[in-house]
Parts: structure tokens; sequence; C-alpha cells
């Protein structure tokens, strides 16, 4: 209801420049790359979905097996629920069984407190840690969290975790204002989570008695979340409805050190089992490597020149004086 692989979003209003002559050859090791000291397969990963559940346990049992054999990074589901219901832990640990020695991202809400959040790392054996940002989804959630002065907890959890964090958006784009804040506070790595994918504020919405669908379009598109987001940092995050390799290489284009794809994966994985999924992330790491060859490129990072619909780009103008251009 909420999702359709064929949508159009802002990865549509960016176009690549190809050339002719790209004096290039398919090659599957262009694609590699390493993030906390672990070897990848390919820069793009399975961002957070789901725990917490008899069925998030067969979830991410799964896809600890997918991205064990697919050498890919995984990030599990908000682990949150782990402070109230211990008994839950074995449906995120599964994904760590399944893929003992792969790069395996915690996370949780900022209000999880510090302490907790260091204990679900370490039970859950996590290489780094996300932090997720979701006001536009409690706002209109009816048991929805509303305090959201975040800051300082999430600085605590920072400082207890003793992995690299990296703060996530949830659908709704990081804006320029907020990253350079977390900047300033000592966090480096952001995950832009853009609209365009899953709209969780829609989701609550449909749920809600009261529903605020006026909040349904607030979110800011991923193409001009890293648009604005690039000029400001190198330890970017593309997400938000990454739909085929050819926007995971817009992502890689956009300033994207590594693109992360949540939704797809998951609909692709309930509705052609794991086999399916496992193959079509066989498919995305060889098709991208086909575009990079097709756009000329030997390596990571990638350096495409793109040019975008003026819808794109008339945002873009109006907004690029808060990312200090």
């Amino acid at each position: 209801m909420f999702f359709n692989a064929q949508k159009t979003n802002s990865f549509d209003q960016v176009h690549l420049l190809r050339p002719a002559l790209p004096e290039s050859q398919v090659n599957l090791n262009a694609v590699k790359t390493t993030w906390f000291g672990k070897e990848l397969a390919a820069p793009f990963f399975i961002n957070a979905m789901t725990g917490g559940s008899e069925k998030s346990r067969q979830i991410n049992r799964q896809l600890g097996e997918i991205a064990n054999k697919q050498q890919i990074a995984l990030a599990l589901g908000s682990a949150s629920i782990l402070t109230k219901e211990e008994d839950q832990l074995e449906s995120f640990y599964v994904a760590r069984e399944a893929n003992p020695d792969g790069l395996l991202f915690a996370n949780v809400n900022p209000l999880t407190p510090a302490k907790a959040a260091d204990k679900i790392v370490k039970d859950l054996q996590a290489d780094a840690l996300q932090i997720h940002l979701n006001v536009a989804q409690e706002i209109p959630m009816p048991e929805g969290d509303r305090d959201f002065v975040w800051l300082d907890r999430m600085l605590e959890i920072k400082e207890a975790a003793g992995v690299p964090v990296i703060v996530k958006e949830v659908g709704s784009g990081l804006d320029p204002v907020s990253l350079q804040k977390l900047q300033a506070a000592g966090f480096s790595w952001f995950d832009i989570g853009g609209a365009g994918g899953t709209n969780f504020a829609q989701i609550e919405n449909s749920r809600n008695p009261h529903p605020m669908a006026y909040l349904n379009d607030c979110g800011l598109p991923t193409a001009l979340a890293a648009l604005l987001a690039a000029p400001l940092t190198k330890q970017l995050i593309v997400s938000g409805g990454v739909r085929n390799p050819l926007d995971v290489f817009k992502g890689l284009a956009l300033g994207g050190k590594f693109v992360g794809v949540a939704n797809h994966f998951l609909h692709t994985l309930l509705n052609e089992g794991p086999d399916g999924l496992d193959e079509e992330i066989g498919r995305w790491k060889e098709e991208l490597a086909y575009l990079f060859a097709l756009y000329g490129q030997s390596c990571l990072p990638v350096k495409q020149s793109y040019y975008l619909d003026l819808e794109l780009k008339n945002q873009f103008d109006q907004l690029k004086q808060y990312a200090g251009k």
C-alpha cells in the first residue's frame, strides 16, 4: 500500500552524463570497498528494517544469511524494544549467528538509555550503531513519543557505545542545518534517509483516528537531501526510495559513500523468498559493475557528472544557502 518499486521519486530528476567513449571494462572488483575495517563486495547494503517478533526473527536470520553470502553490510531494525522486552534479543541476534564475520549494525532510538544502547551493541556483537531520527513518524503515531529533546541523549549513547555511530533519518530526509548541528556535537557519519520510499507518516496516519494527512508530504526528497549534504561531509550514506542499481549509482554520484536499501529488499524477500532476494542482490552487484563500465568509472569513489531537472535544481538553489554554499 505504501511501497511501489516502480513509483517515481527524486532519483528520476537526476540525469547522468554518459561518455560515448568510456575506455572501461566490466570489473566486479571495481565495486568492492571496505567499511569500518571490513571488506565488502559492494557499496550498497541492507538497511534497517525489522526486529522484535517471531516474524522478525525469521526475516533477520534470512537477511543475515544473504548478507553473509553476498558480502554486504546489514543494519538491523530498531532494537530499543530490548530495554523493555529482553526476551526478544534472539529475534535480532539470529542475524549475527547467520553472519558471524560480516559488517552488522545495531539500531536504537535517541531515547534509549546509554547503558542499554551499549548492552545492545555488545549483545548483538555489532560493528556500528545507528541512532534513528523519526519525528515525522512519531507525531502522527497515536502512541508516539512527544519528547524530541534528543541531542544530549544521543551524545551519551555515542560516548557509551564504543563503536562508530551513524545518525540516520527515517524517510523524511536529514536537513543540512541538523547535519551541521550534529557535526558540531561530534557526530561524523550520516544516513540522510530521504523521502521517496516508505512513507512512515502516511503509515501512522492510516492507523490514527484523527489523521494528520497534511504531514504525509513533509519529507525532504532523497536526491535533494544528498545534494545538500554532500558539500558538508565525506561520510555520507544515501538512502530512501532506492529501487535499482541505477539509483545506487546515482546515490554514489551525488556524494554517497554507501547506499542503503530497505523496503525494496524487504518487498523482494516477502514476495520471492530468500532465494529471490539472494539472486537479486547478486544481480545488483553485477549490474552496478556494468554501470561503472558504462559511465567510465573504474573504482570508488564515483566521480560522475550529472544534471538535474528544473524542479530539483530550483529546490536545491533555494536551499543550498543552508549547506554553506
